[in-house]
């Protein structure tokens, strides 16, 4: 039988420090997001109206997008993004 009150609790062992210990690299950061700019959401909008002419499904066109944004916030033109798509 247990016995309420009559023993306190240990306190319990300090938190070891959050810090990176000596030697090691800190953790990598979340890469920031680099935004489009206005004249490259005009110009995927106007490929992606040809991309859905041309016969592609909604899942397809959703993909592609974001395949192509994924490029083109890394520098690439409309074209260089679609070639490197297609080619994959």
């Amino acid at each position: 039988m247990s016995s309420y009150g009559s023993a306190p609790e240990p306190a319990p062992a300090p938190a070891p420090p959050s810090g990176p210990a000596e030697g090691t690299p800190p953790p990598k950061k979340k890469r920031e997001g680099v935004k489009m700019t206005d004249k490259q959401k005009a110009d995927l909008t106007k490929h992606m109206e040809k991309q859905k002419k041309a016969g592609m499904t909604g899942s397809e066109l959703k993909s592609h997008r974001m395949k192509m944004m994924g490029r083109m916030r890394k520098g690439m033109t409309i074209n260089k993004a679609h070639k490197d798509i297609m080619k994959s």
